[in-house]
């Protein structure tokens, strides 16, 4: 199958899967924040991004090497899923050990311990249904990937106005509805792709377990990097302003996740493209710089959208009370399509098996973030985490630009990008300082024109690319 079509193919089949999941957090987020308040939204976050950084610790960061060796071809597939069991199993039992020293945490008027029963039995069932997730991907069942995207929309929309609405659980209802339908999409793998058949009691082939030990381990530095670079800033809110604070931040970055939507759709396809591709150095290389200036072409239009519409977007998913959150939404929109760059960059990584760069270049932004959070957030608030995280992607896009070079040379075609992020840097500025009336919405409008414009030629080489080739074996049979 040609190259672009298979990677078209999977796009779709991803987007029916990630699109209603993704969606439906923007959906629910009116119901969410009437039921709670911006103090319990705040908690619940802090829950749900402590389990974010505690699973890839506990399990090594296993499911990623499940997808990258169950990609393999010449792997036996029950070694990896096996292999990925058994860490997690263990993982989690450390965790318990030394779950009583966790839940001493406590920033300013949060406290861990009043939630670590819920944050362990999120860890446990969250890692499996990654490790479950990414070894279907890497085993080719990307329509099983699909429907249990669709599986997981359906029970979070039911969990949730059932713990939220009649039952009133607060807090806990919020994280218990997440645990629910992670737990049904864990039964369903087992069920639909027969995973039980996959895992040994034994005779596991000598050397596949340090061989996928030393591919992931070198990730869970990496994911923790990353956790920093997107999540530490709320910890920091929390801690100068408290979980209100905090609440409004959240709120606020969810609206800059309609770019990770878009992002994550293609990135899921792409991922398999990347690992697959063999062709040529010099082929490669062109094949890598056609889809980044597709990708990147469309990033960075949907950033300019949302800045443009993010008052509208604010007023209509969230309740009056959270509605000040659009304050904070422009810069982080920026942020959000850089890391979505970097994150494109990261399949070059992947491909080639070189984990260590991705960790080497991520600890550049966790640092940057960090430095700049103490000197920001103080004198900015939160719109000083924001601006700390965009400093922060834009040193690891320099970073992991320049380093992954020497695998695949991709050409960013920095003055356009560099034009592109005026503009969104333009129209941001505009958004915080006019803040409304009709000339505030007439110069947006014109920005956004002009990134359309500029970006006309990767739209164009989009539907040549893909849709042209497409169809056009579609009508030759």
């Amino acid at each position: 199958m040609d190259k672009y079509k298979k990677l078209f193919s999977n796009t779709l089949i991803f987007a029916i899967g990630t699109f209603s999941s993704k969606v439906l957090s923007f959906l629910l987020m009116p119901f969410v924040t009437r039921m709670m308040g911006t103090d319990d939204y705040g908690a619940a976050d802090l829950v749900q991004q402590t389990v974010n950084v505690l699973i890839p610790i506990v399990t090594l960061q296993v499911n990623s090497a499940a997808l990258r060796f169950a990609l393999d071809k010449a792997a036996d597939k029950r070694d990896v899923l096996t292999v990925g069991v058994r860490t997690t199993v263990i993982g989690v039992g450390v965790l318990v050990l030394l779950s009583y020293p966790i839940s001493l945490i406590t920033i300013n008027d949060f406290h861990l311990g009043d939630y670590i029963i819920l944050i362990l039995t999120f860890v446990f069932v969250s890692s499996f249904r990654q490790l479950c997730q990414q070894f279907v991907r890497g085993s080719g069942h990307v329509k099983l990937f699909a429907i249990d995207g669709i599986i997981a929309t359906a029970t979070t929309l039911l969990f949730t106005i059932l713990f939220l609405g009649p039952l009133k659980w607060g807090v806990t209802g919020y994280i218990v509805a997440i645990i629910a339908s992670d737990f049904c999409s864990v039964i369903f793998f087992i069920i639909t792709a027969k995973l039980y058949r996959y895992v040994k009691i034994k005779n596991v082939t000598n050397g596949i377990t340090s061989q996928m030990l030393k591919y992931c381990t070198p990730l869970i530095p990496t994911v923790i990097l990353w956790w920093i670079t997107n999540v530490s800033d709320r910890y920091m809110v929390t801690y100068y302003f408290g979980s209100s604070a905090n609440g409004l931040y959240t709120a606020a970055s969810k609206i800059p996740n309609f770019v990770i939507l878009f992002s994550q759709i293609f990135i899921d396809a792409w991922q398999l493209s990347a690992v697959e591709e063999h062709n040529s150095r010099e082929e490669r290389n062109k094949f890598f710089t056609n889809v980044f200036r597709v990708y990147s072409g469309g990033v960075f239009a949907v950033a300019s959208a949302l800045i443009l519409s993010c008052q509208l977007i604010t007023r209509i998913l969230v309740s009056p009370v959270f509605y000040d959150s659009w304050n904070y939404v422009p810069i982080l929109i920026i942020a959000t399509t850089y890391s979505c760059i970097v994150n494109f960059l990261a399949s070059v990584y992947m491909a080639e098996k070189k984990s260590v760069g991705a960790l080497l270049t991520a600890s550049s932004g966790a640092i940057t973030n960090i430095l700049l959070n103490f000197l920001f957030i103080p004198r900015l608030g939160a719109n000083g985490a924001a601006l700390a995280t965009v400093c922060s992607f834009l040193v690891v896009f320099v970073t992991r630009g320049t380093n992954t070079r020497k695998y695949i040379k991709i050409d960013f075609k920095l003055p356009l990008m560099i034009s592109e992020t005026l503009i969104l840097a333009a129209q941001s500025g505009l958004m915080l300082y006019l803040k409304q009336g009709i000339i505030l919405y007439v110069l947006e409008a014109i920005l956004f024109a002009l990134m359309i414009f500029l970006n006309r030629k990767p739209i164009m080489e989009l539907v040549n690319l893909v849709f042209g080739r497409f169809l056009g074996r579609k009508n030759s049979k």
